[in-house]
């Protein structure tokens, strides 16, 4: 189960409809990837007939013509490997794929060798190309694309613009691809010149903070037993989490794991060696991209006695730079004009290291 905030504010279950185009709106690291991999998963399961297709956009996709080019080829990988598809067209798809990476610019259609300069013909022709080729002779009632982070997109107003126009058209003819994708909670506020067509395109899900009581109902599903039977182990995961959607999952499968599929008596028994694979599975990712320099700051900051910070406290003033790039990185959250904090107590008690212990992030540690 997910909470899931929605345009008006109610939280609410959502399902996520095969056909409908989504965006999963978030802070960094509350759980955006993780969300959009389980709408994926969901449309995978046969009775949708439809086909995933997940891509990470990085910044290394410098313009609308790459970012088509990295779909194709996507999309080319997971109809090779889709289970669905019958050995001949597995075949002829990885041909396909293998193609388009040959010629380049020039259009993955055999039969019409067309130069194609723009991202949006180029990928008009080629789904188009797709569709008749494999997913229809493949029994696919339709294809959706899942974007990572699409706010790495460079000039993401006219990305964002050209998405919505490009799957618009394609249903108009016939064509039943669809999009979504996850990207940051203000994603929308730079989309203002176009704000009404494209913002009405998606069915937006923001993901936010469980309350306490949000809690409650999450631990009684998760772990199958009514609502009052599990207080004490929701005070403890709110305790350890704050509400953190990601965190809350990732802690709540561990302790399934851990306690055979039961609810644990004592789940502190067990914190230690969650505290470890956090470490190894989440926060060791966090660091993938900090340099030198920013892992340095990030572990004096974490050694702090304060729980917000000055950048003038830290550093010299040539070196403020620092703070606005971990910020961009999700690591440090803007609290305020001049003041930051970490973006979760726990990745502070990680950067802060095994051997000491934070006064306002006791019950983190217990």
């Amino acid at each position: 189960m997910l909470r899931l905030r929605t345009d008006g504010g109610k939280l609410e279950e959502q399902t996520a409809l095969a056909d409908t185009p989504v965006a999963v709106l978030g802070d960094w690291g509350i759980g955006k990837s993780s969300l959009l991999l389980k709408l994926a998963a969901i449309c995978a399961q046969p009775q949708h007939g439809i086909c995933p297709v997940s891509l990470s956009i990085g910044t290394d996709l410098t313009d609308y013509r790459r970012l088509a080019e990295s779909l194709l080829e996507k999309l080319g990988e997971t109809i090779a490997t889709s289970h669905s598809v019958i050995e001949r067209l597995r075949t002829e798809a990885n041909d396909w794929k293998l193609r388009r990476v040959s010629v380049g610019a020039v259009t993955l259609e055999r039969e019409t060798p067309l130069f194609l300069s723009s991202g949006s013909a180029l990928l008009r022709h080629a789904l188009n190309d797709a569709w008749k080729r494999f997913l229809r002779p493949s029994h696919f009632n339709g294809a959706m694309f899942f974007l990572d982070d699409l706010n790495n997109l460079p000039r993401t107003v006219d990305g964002a613009l050209a998405l919505r126009d490009q799957f618009q058209s394609l249903a108009i003819e016939g064509l039943n691809y669809s999009v979504s994708f996850s990207a940051k909670a203000d994603f929308f506020s730079g989309v203002r010149s176009f704000a009404e067509p494209a913002v009405r395109f998606y069915n937006k899900l923001y993901i936010s903070e469980f309350t306490l009581d949000e809690t409650r109902d999450y631990v009684a599903a998760a772990f199958g037993v009514k609502p009052g039977h599990s207080n004490d182990l929701a005070h403890w995961l709110f305790g350890k989490t704050l509400g953190h959607p990601y965190f809350l999952a990732f802690i709540s499968r561990k302790l399934l794991t851990q306690a055979r599929g039961s609810v644990p008596q004592s789940p502190a028994r067990y914190w230690p060696e969650i505290l470890k694979q956090l470490e190894t599975e989440k926060f060791s990712c966090d660091l993938a991209h900090v340099s030198d320099k920013e892992n340095e700051l990030l572990r004096t900051l974490a050694k702090s006695a304060e729980y917000e910070f000055a950048p003038g406290q830290f550093v010299k003033k040539s070196d403020h730079v620092y703070f606005r790039r971990l910020t961009e990185k999700g690591l440090l959250i803007r609290t305020k004009r001049g003041k930051y904090k970490f973006y979760h107590p726990l990745f502070r008690v990680f950067r802060r290291g095994p051997s000491l212990t934070l006064s306002s992030t006791q019950l983190l540690t217990n």
